[in-house]
């Protein structure tokens, strides 16, 4: 038997109203994973920016001037040791050398004839036919051509150096870096030609005020922050420069640091030089919400909602069990319990 459509329109209804409700209670999100606010002894550290950079670097540059006819790397190629990184024009050290040798032939061929000047001069003192001044004239003749061989063959040694400048090539086995001419330019001496560095030894120079420096407690560890790789590493082993800027009254410290793949010189970091304890409150980083200028956390009550509460912080510290946590300040107490993952939190709280 055919409904009014009056009681057809509201059994619909119904229908979808249990449905709804039905569909509702199976996704309805689960309690959120939270992370307990406790007091703990941390390390206490001063923060100082650093910077990566290779241990072993090397910027090649030139040593004649003259054009640049071959650049044969660019950033990022491989080299052997002695591999050509550049060619400078040398016609002008081709020049000097082949002089150089002809000055020397001819120095040479004065030489014999004031040997056998010399030689002849002596058979006949021997025999009475020419004074023992002429016999000495000649033997300073010869020594004098012999020292000027000398003097002309190292002038032509010399000039074969500064002809082998005008190829310059990698000092050591690494990874170029960065090339600073290109083919065409002119190269004078000094000119910086490329940068090649050996990769994975790297270590970072940071820089120390002379009150933070007598604070470190140079017995404990220093954390490495690489935000490039959004990750903390222990310095193998750190190294005080022996000598202090005179203008601004700071140390230079070199951190050297295990093997981190995808890390390059020059990139940012932050070393943590340990300077004590301090017992606060912290929570993981993957707890706090930033929005601009806010911090906040999901702080659950004891009904189980996830309430946004603002909250103050202070420096990130490394904790030896859970690894780098943030200091709370105020907004939190300690017994509460916050949820872990605040984005998550966040949407199950929405209306």
């Amino acid at each position: 038997m055919a409904l009014p459509p009056a009681r057809r329109r509201a059994l619909v209804a119904a229908l979808l109203s249990s449905c709804f409700l039905a569909g509702t209670a199976a996704a309805a999100p689960a309690a959120p994973a939270t992370v307990a606010v406790v007091a703990r002894e941390l390390p206490q550290a001063f923060a100082a920016e650093a910077t990566v950079e290779a241990v072993k670097q090397a910027t090649v540059g030139a040593q004649a001037t003259g054009r640049v006819v071959e650049l044969a790397v660019k950033a990022g190629d491989a080299v052997r040791a002695g591999q050509l990184i550049a060619r400078i024009d040398a016609r002008e050290a081709d020049q000097a050398v082949a002089a150089s040798l002809s000055q020397v032939a001819e120095a040479e061929a004065n030489l014999a004839n004031a040997k056998r000047v010399h030689e002849r001069n002596r058979e006949l003192v021997a025999q009475k036919f020419v004074s023992q001044a002429a016999l000495d004239q000649s033997e300073a003749s010869y020594k004098a051509a012999q020292a000027q061989v000398a003097a002309l063959k190292a002038a032509a040694g010399q000039a074969a150096t500064q002809r082998s400048f005008a190829t310059v090539v990698a000092p050591f086995a690494g990874v170029v870096g960065a090339t600073h001419v290109e083919a065409g330019d002119l190269a004078t001496a000094g000119r910086e030609i490329a940068t090649v560095f050996v990769p994975g030894d790297l270590r970072v120079t940071a820089t120390l005020p002379q009150a933070a420096l007598a604070r470190w407690k140079r017995e404990l560890p220093v954390a490495v922050e690489l935000p490039v790789l959004n990750r903390t590493v222990t310095a193998v082993r750190a190294t005080v420069v022996p000598i202090a800027d005179t203008r601004t009254h700071t140390v230079k410290v070199r951190l050297d640091l295990p093997a981190a793949e995808g890390l390059l010189p020059g990139q940012f970091a932050r070393a943590r030089f340990p300077t004590g304890t301090v017992r606060a409150l912290a929570v993981p980083p993957s707890a706090l919400l930033r929005r601009g200028e806010v911090t906040a956390v999901y702080v659950l009550d004891k009904d189980g909602r996830a309430l946004l509460r603002q909250v103050r912080t202070g420096d990130t510290l490394v904790d030896p069990k859970d690894g780098a946590v943030v200091e709370i300040l105020s907004g939190l107490a300690a017994g509460e319990r916050i949820a872990a993952n605040p984005v998550a939190a966040g949407l199950g709280a929405a209306p």
